[in-house]
């Protein structure tokens, strides 16, 4: 089985080879070279250096490129924009997905497949950091933020960087079975299914400052005081504005209602407390804002995807 990553100048090289060693761990518990043949083609022949700085030698392009391809990945990289509009490559996927079995993108290789128009009305996901960005730039795109890979029909589509290996092992599991991708699983060091989504790993509010100076006071009043009342009201008072108006100019800035980014700054305060400090379910929900622990546990699971006990045995550095 031909397993072919597109790659290109200032590619993410953990894109390319976390998913390969994935598939090579595969052959080599089934003691089968054949079972998955793993080539890296690019967009010019030679030394390609990636966006770390390394280097890897490319043999053939995908113009070039005249083997049966089972299965296409395109990787992806912070610069992807300077690729993602080659309209050759984008006529050479278009032709693929006709003749692939499946054909998918490493973390911002989406925005690619997406210029192809290979994922209109699709369900699809990629790095948290990058999901607004391409369902702005492609609104026929179905995206998910918090996912860590997603299919839908013969595409796949994973979230950021180190998710690939995560696609790699399901498509593993895809072709033998459970019993082997658990297998490979555990020889990589590796979940079979990680527990959560990508939001548990993203630095959330990072994605969400405001342009406007006074919502941005709004946002740094809120993260440094998450036990305070921080009611519609009193953040409206703060910034000097209606409460409709206020509501009104937080969502047009951040994306979120003010509610809304109320609790995912106190959860993502008490994720990190979790990871590092061993505090109690219920003061841990009094340091972030909340007056009970049912509260707390059904914020943090809404947003987590993961029970505050199974995050911590998880995570924990304590």
């Amino acid at each position: 089985m031909r397993i072919i990553f597109l790659a290109f100048p200032r590619v993410q090289l953990l894109d390319v080879v976390g998913p390969a060693d994935v598939f090579a761990e595969a052959a080599r518990q089934l003691d089968d070279p054949r079972a998955y043949r793993v080539e890296v083609i690019g967009t010019c022949k030679g030394m390609l250096k990636g966006s770390n700085g390394l280097k890897i030698g490319i043999d053939k392009t995908f113009e070039t490129y005249k083997g049966k391809i089972d299965t296409l990945l395109v990787a992806g990289s912070p610069h992807i924009d300077e690729i993602a509009l080659d309209p050759a490559l984008q006529d050479w996927l278009r032709r693929q997905v006709k003749s692939v079995r499946r054909i998918g993108s490493v973390c911002s290789g989406a925005f690619l497949l997406a210029a192809a128009g290979l994922l209109d009305g699709r369900h699809v996901t990629t790095h948290w950091n990058s999901s607004a960005k391409l369902a702005k730039e492609h609104p026929q795109t179905h995206v998910h933020p918090d996912s860590i890979y997603i299919k839908d029909g013969n595409i796949y589509t994973s979230a950021g960087v180190t998710a690939g290996m995560d696609l790699a092992l399901a498509l593993v599991e895809e072709d033998h079975g459970r019993k082997l991708a658990l297998s490979v699983a555990r020889e990589m060091v590796m979940f079979f299914k990680r527990p959560g989504g990508q939001s548990q790993f993203s630095a959330q509010l990072a994605a969400q400052t405001a342009e406007r100076s006074v919502i941005r006071e709004v946002q740094d009043y809120v993260v440094e005081h998450l036990k305070s009342d921080l009611s519609v009201p009193t953040l409206a008072a703060r910034a000097a504005m209606s409460e409709r108006n206020f509501a009104r100019t937080f969502k047009t800035e951040v994306g979120l209602t003010p509610a809304a980014f109320v609790e995912l700054a106190r959860i993502d305060a008490a994720r990190r407390l979790i990871e590092d400090a061993d505090v109690s379910l219920k003061r841990l929900a009094s340091l972030v804002g909340y007056a009970n622990t049912d509260g707390f546990r059904r914020a943090f699971m809404r947003r987590i995807g993961v029970k505050p006990r199974d995050y911590r045995k998880r995570f924990s550095s304590v």
